[in-house]
């Protein structure tokens, strides 16, 4: 994923709560489609993306109010997800984030 791409990525999700919704939008839709493909299930599939996306489109439509980068580059969107997880699990977004001037400031947090 290029850079450009990556930090407008975050300025779409500069709200914690936004990045919350969606990590565990894709955590759980990771868990679900894995087992959909284990399964050889496509509704057990189809409910891993409404997992996935559902928090995540309600996070840009009520908190950010923006519209999901799924729209414009569903691919890079999903490598977006996947990087912002694993910053959030690796404490290194914080960084990522002030170099995307995306942070909130303290008191608009909830």
């Amino acid at each position: 994923m290029d850079d450009a791409f990556w930090l407008r990525y975050l300025r779409a999700h500069a709200d914690p709560r936004t990045r919350l919704l969606h990590a565990g939008g894709t955590t759980l839709a990771t868990l679900v489609g894995s087992m959909a493909i284990a399964r050889r299930d496509p509704k057990l599939f189809a409910f891993a993306l409404v997992c996935g996306y559902g928090p995540a489109w309600y996070a840009h439509a009520v908190i950010e109010r923006n519209k999901p980068e799924t729209f414009s580059a569903p691919f890079r969107s999903l490598a977006g997800d996947y990087r912002m997880c694993w910053g959030m699990l690796t404490g290194t977004l914080d960084a990522e984030l002030a170099r995307a001037n995306s942070t909130v400031p303290a008191e608009a947090r909830h």
